[in-house]
């Protein structure tokens, strides 16, 4: 067993599945197309500083080119500020829940509009997967949660879906972080207009506010990528992305534990179904050809 990997990719999930209650936190206190727009800013300077350092280019191919601007737009504008504003309607959970099916998403895309021969291990997770989403989702809505909210979320993961599907192929050659860096002030140029001009500059400064702001900008948004392309270069993308099955898990616990958010029987077992969707889609991709 590659023990470091195991490390590694636990500690990615972990991270990934956080974030969500940082930015829970910190829309309570600020405006979130701010805190977004701002935390894109710190996040890309930095990471494109680091960039420089390493004897990264600023140069890039048209096709990177275009991976800036389209993961710019499509996971740090839409995914990320849907989310950002969704979480002042809904708790931290349950978007965890909604973007943790990503890797479904993706596979169902390349079902049903590429083609893609999906073996039977697959095709049950994906089932499992709409399974567990629509038996957490429907008691949500049921019992009053906020349908908005919701359906902010679900657009959100849409949107990172489409990103990550057209980012196939694309190769991001010797200049990684310096492309990851440039998509986060594509972000950040994106979300600022908005800002402008739907909300007001109005913060509530609490130590709070200053932590998750600092863990979100540091931790989720520089850390975490470099860790998950550490992973990936260690293990390969299909086994790399098994640790996304951890996500549902990750991101209920922390925000039970941090923010006190409460889960029924039936939202455990919802997460436990939609964790294990996720774990047989990836393991399929790892079963021999006749399989």
């Amino acid at each position: 067993m590659d023990v470091r990997a195991f490390v590694t990719g636990l500690a990615f999930a972990f991270i990934w599945s956080s974030a969500f209650t940082s930015a829970r936190v910190i829309v309570i206190y600020a405006p979130p197309l701010w805190a977004l727009s701002v935390r894109f800013l710190v996040s890309g300077l930095i990471a494109c500083g680091i960039a420089v350092a390493l004897g990264q280019s600023m140069r890039l191919t048209a096709g990177q080119w275009r991976a800036v601007v389209l993961f710019g737009i499509c996971q740090n504008a839409l995914y990320l500020g849907l989310n950002f504003i969704a979480l002042q309607r809904i708790e931290a959970s349950v978007a965890a829940i909604i973007a943790s099916t990503m890797p479904l998403l993706v596979a169902l895309a390349g079902w049903v509009l590429f083609h893609e021969k999906l073996r039977w291990m697959a095709i049950a997770g994906l089932f499992a997967g709409v399974v567990g989403v629509a038996l957490i989702m429907g008691l949500r809505i049921n019992s009053g949660g906020d349908v908005i909210g919701t359906v902010m979320c679900g657009v959100a993961v849409v949107s990172l879906t489409v990103a990550t599907l057209a980012m196939r192929g694309v190769s991001t050659g010797n200049n990684l972080l310096m492309i990851v860096g440039l998509q986060m002030l594509v972000g950040a140029a994106v979300l600022v207009g908005p800002a402008l001009a739907l909300e007001p500059f109005e913060v509530t400064w609490t130590w709070q506010l200053v932590v998750a702001f600092a863990y979100s900008t540091l931790v989720s948004g520089v850390l975490a990528t470099y860790i998950w392309f550490v992973l990936v270069r260690r293990l390969g993308a299909v086994k790399a992305a098994t640790y996304h099955f951890l996500n549902p898990f990750f991101g209920v616990a922390v925000a039970a534990a941090l923010l006190g958010e409460r889960l029924g029987i039936f939202d455990f077992l919802g997460v436990a179904i939609i964790a294990g969707g996720i774990l047989a889609v990836q393991w399929s991709k790892q079963l021999p050809t006749l399989m």
